[in-house]
């Protein structure tokens, strides 16, 4: 096993070296439906999030259960759910979505829609409660109030939406019920290792998995290092603005 590894891992850095195109072909693909899903969901997620964090209506708390429960939603029944929806028969049949990778993109953009709007609406409902009085002390009215709400805690939404995108880069129910998983076509890198491990040709599996998984660590490094030089950005401004309190 270990010389599998090992072996796997010499033949990921060498595709990765080589620039080999059906890898590049496979993770531009696999980059396109996850990246762009994630951004789709973002248009309504984020609304129905600001909408059960910052305003009272009956059945509220029925419907943050709702987004909540549908986290953990198996990508293989709502996979199989879309086939039936996408296909000739289906009521979206006309779209053509079934076996295409705008198919795997508007799966992926309604699996983590429970993702972008639980984690959002959460950080919304505990944002400190003086920004709220502070606008409204300023006179701003009920929207430009949530705006800054917003702007409070958009580093979590950021959060919220970098955890949706993995959630869609890593999964795999979806991207091969609803895509097929066609050379050239709706190839990802959930579905290669699929695909290659099914084949017995466990070390392509393994480099494809090394690549997914050093594109998902990567992402999240980069969105963590940008959170810690924001904090330290923070602490050095208020630094400053002490020091000038305390010399003046």
């Amino acid at each position: 096993m270990l010389e599998e590894f090992i072996q796997a891992f010499q033949q990921a850095i060498d595709m990765i070296l080589r620039c080999d195109s059906t890898l590049i072909e496979v993770i531009g693909r696999s980059l396109y439906v996850s990246g762009l899903g994630t951004l789709l969901a973002c248009t309504w997620s984020i609304p129905i999030a600001v909408t059960l964090a910052l305003y009272s209506f009956r059945g509220k708390w029925l419907v943050k259960s709702f987004f909540s429960a549908l986290i953990g939603v198996p990508t293989v029944a709502l996979g199989l759910t879309l086939v039936l929806l996408f296909s000739r028969q289906g009521p979206l049949g006309p779209l053509h979505l079934l076996f295409t990778s705008n198919g795997i993109l508007v799966g992926q953009s309604i699996l983590v829609t429970p993702i972008i709007v639980s984690f959002t609406s959460n950080a919304l409902s505990n944002a400190d409660v003086q920004v709220r009085d502070l606008a409204r002390t300023l006179g701003a009215n009920g929207f430009q109030t949530n705006l800054a709400v917003l702007r409070e805690t958009a580093w979590s939404t950021v959060l919220a939406v970098t955890a949706a995108f993995s959630r869609a880069f890593g999964e795999l129910g979806i991207a091969f019920m609803v895509g097929g998983n066609i050379l050239h076509e709706t190839r990802v890198l959930t579905t290669s290792i699929a695909l290659e491990s099914n084949w017995g040709n466990y070390p392509q599996a393994i480099a494809f998995a090394i690549i997914l998984l050093a594109i998902v660590i990567f992402v999240t490094l980069i969105i963590n290092l940008i959170e810690r030089l924001r904090k330290e950005e923070t602490t050095w401004t208020g630094w400053i603005i002490k020091r000038g309190t305390i010399g003046s």
